[in-house]
């Protein structure tokens, strides 16, 4: 158990190279047997100990060469360029795993899979997420353009709505599905299209989702 309390309330918007639902949010295989990803998080209300992180946006691209718990991964960190040094050392904490109880968050058991971790990037994270419409934006010049849509009916075009409900789970409670499509520059050079995305309400702590 860690002695540092941290919480994170905010929204999430995750794009990978999965099919729409991605196999993985059911401990099944990755479509097409590897896994590659950017995510963003708007903190909306925050702490790590003392320090407040309340309004400040992290990112990642991440890879693994197959599925995420066979390892190997790598990942570049984005830290929110306005945050102070205090508050970019508890960002990048939370984003390792540290701090975490063993297998509470995500971010501590993707940190657990990780071979490389790359210099974090500290830059603007222009992020927009509107959860109920299943739309985002995430722009960090000159590393990330990526957006979210919602799913569209193949034979209409009329916008398909569905939810992955994980009460047990280590992101989040409820997530709203849709599509994505993302261009990556730098350590992780990756082509994401008409992809997995989910947008997602965040309550956690160093103990896990608060569901």
């Amino acid at each position: 158990m860690t002695d540092v309390k941290w919480t994170i309330k905010g929204r999430e918007f995750i794009h990978c190279n999965c099919a729409y639902g991605c196999p993985c949010q059911f401990n099944a295989l990755p479509t097409h047997g590897d896994c590659k990803a950017v995510g963003a998080i708007h903190i909306e209300e925050g702490r790590h100990g003392d320090t407040d992180i309340s309004g400040l946006n992290i990112a990642v691209v991440l890879r693994w060469p197959g599925p995420i718990h066979e390892g190997h991964g790598e990942v570049v960190p984005i830290v929110d360029e306005r945050a102070d040094e205090k508050q970019r050392e508890a960002l990048l904490r939370i984003m390792s795993g540290l701090d975490t109880v063993e297998g509470a968050t995500f971010f501590q058991v993707f940190a657990t899979t990780y071979e490389t971790v790359h210099e974090p990037v500290f830059a603007p994270i222009n992020l927009d997420i509107d959860i109920k419409g299943r739309m985002a934006r995430l722009e960090v010049p000159g590393v990330i353009e990526a957006r979210g849509e919602p799913i569209r009916n193949a034979v209409t075009g009329e916008e398909t709505r569905a939810q992955i409900r994980l009460p047990e789970g280590f992101e989040y409670d409820v997530a709203e599905q849709g599509r994505g499509w993302a261009t990556t520059s730098g350590p992780i050079a990756l082509e994401l299209a008409d992809s997995h995305a989910h947008f997602a309400e965040l309550d956690m702590t160093e103990s896990g989702v608060v569901h």
